[in-house]
């Protein structure tokens, strides 16, 4: 009996992960404004892409296109506030209020594939692609990948690598609109203005 017992939570296990849908950490409010897009297992460091993620997350699409086009010419640096232990000083991380920074090419090649995936999604949908910033953009910790790198008196060492799982929703930016003002102030307007 405890086999069959055994068998029985396997199976619910394995038939709750396979039907278990791949979701994002945010939802959108609405869905018809916006575009998603993402990657999972990336080969590229996480510290280096979440500070990256940070730093693109609120800008419109043009803008964090430029953005990373100076960071890969250097003009321009991705600011580190968090994991920047060992990291050094650099004076283009003032325009963000920090000390620290770096120019992580590889990370920016992910986010740009990224959000050109996500700005195809949008044209897909046939958002305006004027009116779209980055509302949401997340980089989490993957599975560690195992290598091993080979020391002095015949020892071995864990030589890991740190990738990470991203994801990114695209919003459309709708303008405010006034709501309409009540008749009897226009009336009482008009008529001020008569006298």
């Amino acid at each position: 009996s405890t086999q069959s017992t055994w068998g029985h939570l396997l199976s619910v296990y394995f038939f709750s992960v396979a039907t278990m849908g791949k979701r994002y950490m945010q939802e959108p409010k609405t869905p018809a404004k916006t575009a998603k897009a993402r990657a999972a297992d990336c080969r590229v460091s996480f510290k280096n892409t979440r500070n990256t993620a940070a730093v693109l997350k609120g800008m419109k699409l043009k803008q964090a296109n430029v953005f990373m086009r100076d960071v890969l010419a250097k003009k321009r640096c991705v600011p580190f506030t968090k994991y920047s232990t060992g990291v050094g000083n650099t004076s283009q991380a003032k325009e963000w209020g920090a000390t620290k920074g770096r120019w992580p090419k590889k990370s920016i090649e992910f986010a740009r594939n990224l959000i050109r995936n996500a700005t195809s999604n949008a044209v897909a949908k046939g958002l305006d692609l004027s009116t779209l910033y980055i509302s949401h953009f997340a980089a989490n910790r993957a599975q560690k990948q195992r290598r091993r790198i080979y020391r002095a008196h015949g020892r071995i060492n864990p030589f890991m690598s740190n990738p990470c799982h991203l994801e990114l929703i695209l919003k459309s930016k709708t303008k405010a609109v006034k709501p309409p003002e009540a008749d009897d102030k226009k009336k009482d307007k008009k008529a001020k203005t008569s006298k």
